[in-house]
């Protein structure tokens, strides 16, 4: 608290606030390394998040990644708008408060803030969010405050401190209290060898406490995990958790919330992502046990999902589950030829979970052979928002190829009027005119009247002279039909239907819904009459 007080004091007294929480801990996130590591049961382990975006590149991808995980774990946010210092024109001035700095700057400098601000505030709004500048919401709890900083000159660092910390303290209430007295409970975020210490984990304590000795429980690739804490190491004032071991305080008991480095036997697999909790707990194996059910819970049928963490894979299942779609199997580590086979094996029962999606791991080389050879599609980026932007656009290709052999391979219902005055030949084959009083013809479809008599297959249509793939409700054209002869059989102003195969019409009922409109429901259902009474006739 005493380094808030020193870089906004000023405002501090402006706003005659008082600050009761002893300080903020800070979790520097770089893209998604860590930020899905985040992650405790019902939501995110950051009580306020603090979104940082480069002013001279407004939004990137990773911009809506965060956004989007923010939005899935409900964390509250605002945004830092930095590096205002690259802005043309813009003079460094000795104070930590944007304002104060704005106000010495040259008009023309403070308009290009301006605009760089409402460049932001657009892309908020294009997601459906409202935003504005922090010195003029109204309500924080329905506005995102933008806070123009720069990392470098310090600037604007005393309203994005004091506001922050003014927001935890009026909005976030008792979801800020710890019991130091309970069971020691935190996320891993890292995994990682360090000299002298051998495997360590970096850990978020966010309630409890922790000690030497004690014993923790976490979730391995086989399930539970327990390790005895050798050292636990913290940060010296503000210094990182990704610091070498000079820049930490060996103690010997640590309380929420901290973030910690643990040495410790027995850490060789405890995952990132996985909840950590003292054995002191007397539920401490059913938490980590339904952490791990919920995590890798999956359907019958889906999308398979590689990933790096459990993290990362709680995160995109939630933000696939938004989308509707389901995963059949999710998985730690590279994608192999197993997790291909699988995908293939999925084509049976549902050709558009047929694909491998894959964050932040490698491809092994018979996985990509396999891949080859099935088909099988596999998506891999280290962007959570690229890999559902890829599988959208995946997905709708191959419903568009779907729909394109589709129409071509089913019979569609169809319904045509000869036309009396259009006899054009007699037999072998014979040729008329016809409209089409309702759904479509093509080339091939077998014909039956009202009598329910097959009455020959069309062999081609035309229009002026040239053949045509199909013609649809509304057109008057020319069709051959073999077997068919005029005036024995086909007549003037008689109906003809086309005769739907049984597979046709239970796809178009059903799969293929949506490529038939309800007038064409009413005819195949006329079409499936016919045919009954075809049957009952034979």
């Amino acid at each position: 608290m005493d380094i808030i007080e020193k870089v906004g004091g000023e405002l501090l007294k402006r706003f005659g606030a008082k600050m009761v929480i002893p300080g903020l801990l800070f979790i520097d996130t770089p893209g998604h390394e860590a930020f899905t590591n985040l992650r405790k049961r019902g939501g995110s382990v950051a009580d306020l998040a603090i979104l940082v975006v480069d002013v001279s590149k407004s939004f990137e991808p990773q911009t809506y990644e965060a956004i989007e995980i923010l939005k899935e774990y409900k964390t509250p946010f605002i945004i830092a708008a930095n590096k205002i210092d690259l802005i043309n024109g813009w003079i460094k001035k000795d104070t930590y408060s944007f304002l104060e700095s704005l106000s010495q700057q040259n008009p023309n400098v403070a308009n290009e803030v301006e605009a760089k601000m409402y460049e932001l505030i657009g892309k908020l709004s294009e997601l459906g969010m409202n935003g504005e500048r922090f010195d003029r919401v109204k309500d924080f709890q329905r506005e995102f405050a933008l806070f123009p900083v720069s990392a470098k000159t310090g600037e604007g660092i005393a309203e994005l401190l004091v506001y922050a910390t003014g927001l935890a303290q009026k909005f976030l209430g008792p979801r800020l209290e710890i019991n130091p007295d309970e069971a020691g409970k935190g996320s891993i975020l890292e995994k990682k060898e360090e000299k002298g210490l051998g495997t360590t984990i970096d850990v978020i304590l966010y309630n409890g406490t922790l000690s030497v000795n004690d014993m923790i429980a976490f979730a391995t690739p086989n399930g539970l995990g327990t390790a005895k804490i050798k050292a636990l190491l913290k940060p010296k004032s503000m210094q990182d958790l990704r610091e070498s071991a000079s820049k930490f305080d060996y103690v010997d008991s640590v309380t929420a919330a901290s973030g910690i480095k643990i040495s410790g036997s027995g850490l060789d697999d405890a995952l990132p992502g996985s909840l950590l909790i003292s054995t002191k707990a007397p539920t401490y194996g059913e938490e980590i046990k339904t952490e791990i059910q919920h995590a890798f819970a999956t359907d019958q049928t889906g999308v398979i999902l590689k990933v790096d963490t459990i993290g990362s894979l709680e995160a995109l299942s939630k933000l696939l589950e938004g989308m509707g779609v389901h995963i059949s199997k999710k998985g730690l580590g590279d994608v192999n030829k197993r997790d291909v086979l699988d995908a293939f094996a999925m084509k049976a029962s549902d050709q558009f979970s047929s694909i491998v999606l894959s964050f932040n791991v490698s491809i092994a080389t018979d996985a990509q052979n396999e891949s080859s050879m099935t088909g099988v599609h596999i998506i891999n980026q280290n962007v959570i928002y690229k890999i559902l932007d890829d599988y959208k656009e995946w997905l709708e290709d191959a419903r568009r190829l779907e729909k394109q052999q589709a129409e071509r391979s089913l019979t569609f219902p169809g319904m045509v009027k000869v036309l009396p005055n259009a006899l054009f030949r007699v037999s072998n084959p014979a040729v008329f005119g016809v409209d089409v009083v309702a759904g479509r013809i093509r080339p091939s479809y077998l014909l039956i009247n009202e009598a329910t008599r097959k009455m020959g297959r069309i062999v081609e249509i035309q229009n002026n002279g040239a053949s045509l793939p199909e013609a649809k409700m509304g057109e008057s054209v020319a069709i051959s039909v073999d077997d068919a002869v005029i005036g024995r059989g086909i007549e003037g102003n008689m109906v003809l239907y086309t005769l739907v195969d049984d597979e046709s019409d239970r796809l178009l009922r059903s799969k293929f819904r949506h490529l038939i409109n309800d007038n064409e429901l009413e005819l195949l259902d006329k079409i499936f009459e016919l045919k009954r009474k075809m049957i009952e006739r034979q």
